[in-house]
């Protein structure tokens, strides 16, 4: 995967593509309704921005929904220190913010869980010592069988 999508990567300024896969888990739900990662801007090469820091810091830049800048502006801090946390240093010393329209983020449906008659069938079927492959096994089987394969 990485291969596949480094190049696109590293033209939006990441080499992690975790904060583009785990947004709404970093940032939390509420901030990444109305607010999506663009891009990191680096400093040019050789310019320090925090005495301290090992490596120069970047610049997050947001696509925000209009309605929530204001917030983002309060928020702006903590979502600093989110992603730095995330990974594992202080990569990011600002945050700017572009104003327009987001993607629409896909509902994720929930599927329900299938039922009794399929699980049990499963079970029947699957011969696993391993109780975590087992039961996952047994899940997908039971799926299966309420699709009718």
């Amino acid at each position: 995967m990485r291969e596949a999508v480094g190049a696109t990567l590293a033209a939006r300024g990441l080499s992690e593509s975790s904060l583009i896969a785990h947004w709404p888990e970093i940032v939390g739900l509420d901030v990444a309704r109305f607010a999506r990662f663009e891009r990191l801007n680096w400093p040019p090469r050789g310019a320090k921005t925090d005495p301290e820091a090992a490596r120069p810091s970047a610049t997050l830049i947001l696509r925000i929904d209009g309605a929530f800048a204001l917030e983002a502006q309060h928020l702006a801090k903590l979502v600093m220190e989110r992603i730095n946390a995330h990974l594992g240093w202080r990569c990011v010393a600002k945050v700017a913010f572009r104003q327009g329209p987001l993607p629409e983020t896909p509902v994720r449906r929930r599927v329900a869980p299938p039922g009794p008659e399929a699980r049990a069938r499963a079970r029947e079927i699957v011969q696993v010592e391993d109780e975590e492959l087992r039961d996952a096994l047994v899940r997908l089987g039971a799926r299966v069988i309420e699709a009718g394969g």
